[in-house]
């Protein structure tokens, strides 16, 4: 479990970002923080100021906005909602109790949404979903995963579906890091029963706040699932924001190289200092050493904020924005 996601007295899972929670903690001004926590890509799409008549409207679904994901993601069906997250909520509910298989480590939520509506939950290393696939019902793999950066082929993908769906069961793929590497993607399948692909603008194009998700599934689970969630899931502002973003191919190609080089880069500065990552996406490196602990408490009583798991031990680092932070973390390794 990740340090930083305790459960609340609401019952909810805490994650990267929470950089308050730090500045108080380590009584460091907030401003003076590198957030490496998140695994965003802070070098966002350029935010563009929305029209008027998105604020003063009802949103409108005969928008350009399922035209631009579907190119994008090339799907032929899916459904916006107000981010991935949403629809990792309200999955769950469309099922009867069913036997559910999620990849661990990984995005904690998942978990916790099918046990919040009584499905019988199993964490499950991807050596071991031959295995267990024969008595699983429904199972969701982050890809590449969150944090440890495991990819699957899309052969390997397409197979596990096929014995799901020939018992009725579900091949859940969160895709929410794959933006960079599209060519990993299996959005452009989701016209066969039981095979939901969940995408985000909040990773790639670094729009975590507007809260803009796709759902790319089969027509018929996406009208129960539209049905479920009901009007208006997405506000005008940011479906106008999704559109324009969606369609820049020009900044997509060159946010995709500079993730890519940046992960590298940041895959080398590690290893200088003798935490060679054990995995990784465009968006991240990841970390395992018995000392996490103490690396994130010395980082972050230097002001540089990562993400912290417990098991397995292990250290989740985003990308520096700028050349400064770069240096900066640079310095702060140097001291560990």
């Amino acid at each position: 479990m990740d340090t930083w996601q305790q459960l609340s007295h609401h019952g909810s899972l805490h994650h990267g970002g929470r950089l308050r929670a730090a500045a108080t903690r380590f009584a460091i001004p907030l401003e003076s923080w590198l957030d490496l926590s998140t695994g965003i890509n802070a070098n966002s799409w350029p935010v563009r100021t929305p029209p008027a008549s998105s604020w003063t409207r009802l949103p409108e679904e005969e928008d350009e906005l399922n035209i631009a994901a579907s190119r994008y993601y090339e799907a032929d069906f899916l459904l916006p909602v107000a981010g991935s997250q949403a629809a990792i909520q309200a999955l769950p509910q469309l099922r009867a109790p069913s036997r559910v298989s999620v990849l661990n480590p990984g995005y904690a939520e998942h978990a916790q949404a099918w046990k919040r509506n009584h499905h019988t939950v199993s964490a499950v290393a991807p050596e071991q979903i031959d295995t267990i696939l024969p008595n699983t019902d429904v199972l969701i793999i982050i890809h590449p995963n969150n944090p440890t950066g495991n990819t699957f082929p899309i052969s390997q993908l397409l197979n596990w579906h096929a014995q799901l769906a020939q018992r009725g069961g579900w091949l859940i793929v969160d895709e929410a890091f794959i933006d960079a590497t599209p060519e990993l993607s299996i959005a452009s399948h989701t016209m066969k029963p039981g095979l939901i692909i969940l995408r985000s603008l909040g990773k790639f194009f670094g729009l975590a706040g507007a809260r803009v998700g796709f759902v790319c599934a089969h027509p018929q689970l996406l009208i129960a699932l539209n049905n479920l969630l009901g009007p208006w899931t997405v506000n005008g502002p940011a479906r106008w924001m999704a559109i324009q973003a969606l369609q820049d191919k020009n900044w997509q190609g060159k946010a995709r190289q500079r993730l890519l080089q940046d992960s590298r880069r940041l895959h080398s500065l590690l290893s200088q200092h003798h935490l060679t990552p054990h995995g990784g996406s465009a968006f991240f490196q990841w970390v395992c050493s018995a000392k996490a602990s103490d690396i994130f408490e010395t980082l972050a009583c230097q002001g540089i904020l990562t993400r912290l798991f417990t098991e397995p031990s292990s250290l989740r680092f985003g990308l520096p924005t700028i050349e400064a932070g770069w240096q900066r973390l640079d310095r702060a390794l140097a001291q560990i």
